[in-house]
């Protein structure tokens, strides 16, 4: 790989974003459907598909020297056969070091490594929870079947930055769940992620039938589950989410 890469496709949606915070435009080529931050950036870039259905021949054909991929945002079939032909970085992210030490690593293979040491000094010294308290969280990522953010999740990481219980600690990634095991569970609050299913305010009625004791909130789902530079919004709308709370 060069030194300084100069034609990178990025497909994962959180560290494309980054690669254009850390100041990077020409250099990125190509990305996913799914990266939309910043808006009037991308929308100029190569399409090459959906995190987990790449089109390998508009990659090939971008003739990228840097890939940016993740253990769960894609497919490992997709990226080994990428790996073949080009280098491809593979990120695993499960807490905030994790996304911490991503952000320098990253910087470093594009030639940023001062601004990612920057940014990376400075969401450290942000995240941290505006308020610690015992309020147990169930969050849904999906419906039909229903479906948790569990222990071993970046997701789970995010909530305890913001200063939250996990209410599904005991179980790990993301279990399904019956409308009786979310009853069971006895949340105080349940959080209707925008992503990846796209919670909207009339699915609140029936989350209120399952937990008659929680309080059901709609939240941005990238604020808790984007790790890369998207993190500079989470301190913010974390303490806007506690004042909600508490009103």
């Amino acid at each position: 790989m060069p030194q300084s890469p100069r034609r990178i496709v990025s497909v994962v949606p959180s560290q494309t974003e980054l690669l254009f915070t850390l100041g990077l435009d020409a250099e990125v080529v190509g990305l996913t459907k799914f990266c939309i931050h910043p808006a009037d950036r991308v929308r100029t870039k190569t399409v090459v598909g959906g995190t987990k259905t790449l089109d390998l021949a508009r990659i090939d054909a971008l003739q990228p020297d840097l890939i940016l991929a993740n253990k769960e945002e894609n497919t490992r079939a997709q990226i080994e056969e990428l790996q073949e032909r080009y280098p491809v970085h593979v990120t695993d992210m499960i807490t905030l070091p994790d996304a911490l030490a991503m952000i320098r690593t990253v910087g470093a293979l594009v030639g940023r490594a001062d601004a990612a040491h920057a940014l990376a000094g400075q969401l450290a010294r942000d995240l941290v929870p505006p308020v610690v308290t015992a309020l147990r969280v169930a969050y849904l990522i999906w419906r039909r079947p229903y479906m948790a953010a569990a222990s071993q999740t970046f997701i789970d990481a995010m909530l305890h930055a913001a200063g939250f219980q996990n209410a599904f600690a005991d179980r790990e990634r993301y279990p399904v769940l019956t409308a009786d095991e979310l009853t069971a569970a006895r949340p105080d609050l349940v959080f209707l992620s925008s992503e990846p299913y796209p919670f909207a305010s009339r699915h609140r009625a029936e989350l209120a039938a399952c937990c008659p004791d929680a309080r059901v909130l709609l939240v941005d789902g990238e604020l808790f589950s984007w790790y890369g530079s998207r993190l500079l919004h989470a301190a913010p709308y974390f303490y806007r989410l506690h004042q909600q709370l508490t009103n």
